[in-house]
């Protein structure tokens, strides 16, 4: 069985304390997409989708940034 992330909770949990800088310094540098649209469902639950435009700004640059392929690195 595969196992839940916590990512999506803390960051949450740092726009609930009031400190939406420091949740859009964690979402630059989210893990996978799976974790931003799990945090995107979790933000739309606890109603906190749409009240930081510069975080759900961030959300959804980061989701196109790790959706995007890759550029070819050389070794």
């Amino acid at each position: 069985m595969a196992r839940t992330s916590d990512w999506p909770g803390k960051i949450v949990a740092l726009l609930r304390a009031g400190n939406p800088d420091a949740a859009i310094e964690q979402i630059r540098v989210a893990p996978n997409t799976r974790d931003l649209r799990a945090l995107e469902k979790m933000m739309a639950a606890a109603q906190l989708a749409g009240r930081w435009r510069n975080v759900d700004a961030a959300i959804a640059e980061s989701i196109q940034a790790l959706s995007a392929p890759r550029l070819h690195r050389s070794p």
